[in-house]
């Protein structure tokens, strides 16, 4: 951190007043520096990468972003060892410099839909590249527009006339040097979007485009040269990527709810406004229960995230391991809990953000909060890496398949094992819940609650779907009627997996003072949790009307209690100001002066009188 915001080729004037085209050129340009220094550190390990880059970028998305998180890993994943002696050092070097080019205008997370095609000529021993349609076209990847020459692409194989499905092959598509598009290839920039307004998101158009066989990647499946194909031993190994990035995803939920929740509460703590009491001094708008109600769960939101966050990380190493051996028994659970956390945290994360932008009052609509970038860089995360709702039904999916394996009498593990409670008991799951009387006040209590409606919610959806599966022939069409129930159980799933790593994570802190802080904390999440969703409790039979008075009620008395800390709580993320980018969360509570200082910088402050006023103000008084 102290390397980079020490460093005066790092700093630059506020980007909120420069063009799209300027803030592309600042990000290039620190992007290059960047990969400079990142070399005279020695710094390597892709963790330390991550961060500096962070740093050097404040937060936000970046040219090379692609290169660096998908076009390196997906080489050193699905490339041969050949292939990796031509490529990878080329592109670490950065003469390469590529994207991952997967999504296009007419298909993005149906990935079979894909219509791009790559057909295998044996007379040459080349693949022929073709967008045969309009909607073909390679659309949104970063970097693609500007920035990259070579690219991943993702195309349907053709070979030997038959259609072999999804194969990823590595294309130039800029002359080395000058940077020209090739022959064959059109390239250009999509426009402008909600927000990444430094990212050269592109389209690519193929036509008839050649490349060598030895293109494909071919660690796992392969093109011989008489073109015979040889298949992969599991079509799974390539979920590795995704499931990597999802599991990203989820850590950077947690961060930008955080920023998110670092500048709303400190903000409240500065802005004084209206009166409690007549006569009295502006209370701080943290006072207001009402405030308290806005941003605190969502500080226990961000709690919570993070601690999935690290979770997720270290499952996805843990079970790599376990596949680099052989073992791929825990790969369709990492899929399927990587798929729903990713929709949940950020469906999550990205309402939240909003709101703390709302509870900033006027000057959160100002791009001086910093909120309104934390937002618009956000949230197309719940559509990249897999679009939320299609996530949530991948993780149905699982759920389902589960269920059935308990309802046939199998037992099942890993973090669905509590539906092997239905078959133990084979009584209604009302029953279920009823045997443990909820207790409010118990985190462990509560997660039994929880889980209880994440089976009571399967269940429906499964009976659901079997249902209407007995009523229709087909099973697509059994599906999509029953949608929606699916959706709604894989949240049920998700928001007790999150429930029960918080509560997992108390046990493991032994400063007394900080769990119990963390302790009500997580108390705030689960109990606000409940009242957000009552009707699911009530109709399992899993709280009573009573329980849910006292809920309510103690999620007030949680907003008073976590009052004093919350300040500290934010504090504690440790985002430097220059991270944060925020007049209004400043550490040092500062804000007004340094909001008239940032206004007075705005461009059309650069002359007392704007060429406007000479142009057309001023003709149109002389005439009237």
């Amino acid at each position: 951190e102290a390397l980079v915001f020490n460093d005066p080729d790092f700093q630059h004037e506020d980007l909120n007043f420069l063009s799209r085209s300027q803030r592309y050129e600042q990000a290039i340009r620190k992007s290059s520096l960047m990969v400079m220094k990142l070399r005279e550190y020695g710094i390597a390990d892709p963790e330390e990468i991550y961060w500096f880059k962070s740093f050097v970028h404040r937060g936000r998305p970046e040219p090379l972003d692609l290169h660096l998180g998908m076009f390196l890993p997906t080489l050193l994943t699905q490339a041969t060892p050949e292939q990796q002696d031509r490529f990878f050092m080329p592109a670490w070097n950065l003469e390469i410099i590529g994207t991952y080019a997967q999504t296009e205008m007419g298909h993005g997370t149906h990935l079979r839909g894909l219509e791009t095609t790559a057909t295998y000529d044996p007379a040459t021993q080349e693949f022929i590249l073709n967008s045969p349609t309009v909607t073909s076209i390679k659309w949104w990847p970063g970097g693609l527009g500007k920035t990259s020459n070579h690219a991943i692409v993702l195309a349907q194989l053709y070979t030997q006339g038959q259609c072999k499905g999804l194969h990823a092959f590595i294309v130039p598509i800029r002359q080395l040097g000058t940077h020209e598009p090739l022959p064959g290839i059109t390239v250009g920039d999509i426009g402008p979007k909600f927000g990444y307004d430094e990212m050269d998101n592109g389209y690519l158009k193929m036509d008839n485009f050649r490349i060598p066989r030895e293109n494909m990647l071919m660690k796992y499946a392969q093109v011989e040269p008489d073109g015979t194909y040889v298949k992969p031993l599991s079509d799974k190994l390539t979920y590795g990527t995704m499931v990597f990035i999802r599991s990203l995803i989820v850590g950077d939920a947690a961060r930008s709810l955080s920023r998110a929740c670092t500048i709303a509460i400190r903000y409240s703590a500065v802005r004084h406004q209206s009166e409690l009491k007549p006569g009295e001094p502006e209370p701080q708008i943290l006072d207001y229960q009402t405030q308290q109600y806005k941003l605190f769960p969502l500080l226990a939101t961000a709690y919570a995230f993070h601690f999935v966050g690290a979770y997720i990380k270290d499952t996805y190493r843990r079970i790599n391991r376990d596949i680099n051996e052989g073992d791929l028994s825990e790969l369709p659970e990492l899929h399927a809990l990587t798929a729903g956390l990713k929709a949940f945290t950020s469906w999550t994360a990205s309402a939240g953000i909003e709101e703390c932008r709302m509870a900033c009052g006027g000057h959160g609509y100002s791009r001086c909060s910093g909120i309104p970038d934390i937002y618009v860089t956000f949230t197309p995360s719940c559509t990249y890496e897999g679009e939320n709702t299609v996530m949530m039904l991948q993780t149905a999916r699982f759920l389902v398949k589960s269920y059935n394996q308990v309802s046939s009498g199998q037992r099942v593990t890993g973090m669905v094992s509590y539906l092997n409670d239905l078959s133990s008991q084979r009584i209604q799951p009302q029953r279920v819940a009823a045997r443990a009387v909820t207790v409010i006040n118990d985190p462990v209590s509560l997660v039994e609650a929880y889980k209880a409606r994440a089976v009571r919610l399967v269940e429906a959806a499964a009976k659901n779907l079997q249902a209407e599966l007995n009523h229709r022939k087909s099973k697509e069409d059994a599906w999509n009627r029953s949608s929606v129930d699916l959706v709604r159980a894989s949240e049920a799933h998700c928001h007790y997996v999150i429930v029960k790593l918080f509560t997992a994570k108390l046990s493991e802190i032994s400063n007394a003072a900080v769990c119990a802080v963390m302790t009500e904390l997580c108390l705030l999440y689960a109990l606000y949790g409940i009242s957000k969703n009552t009707g699911d409790f009530l109709q399992a039979g899993i709280l009573t009307d009573a329980q849910i008075t006292q809920v309510n009620q103690r999620v007030k008395e949680l907003l008073a209690i976590i009052r004093p800390n919350a300040v500290a709580l934010v504090d504690s993320f440790d985002f430097h100001d220059v991270h944060l980018g925020s007049v209004l969360g400043r550490y040092d509570g500062n804000v007004y002066e340094n909001m008239f200082e940032w206004a007075k910088k705005s461009p059309l402050n650069k002359t007392e009188v704007h060429e406007s006023f000479h142009k057309h103000l001023k003709p149109m008084q002389a005439k009237l």
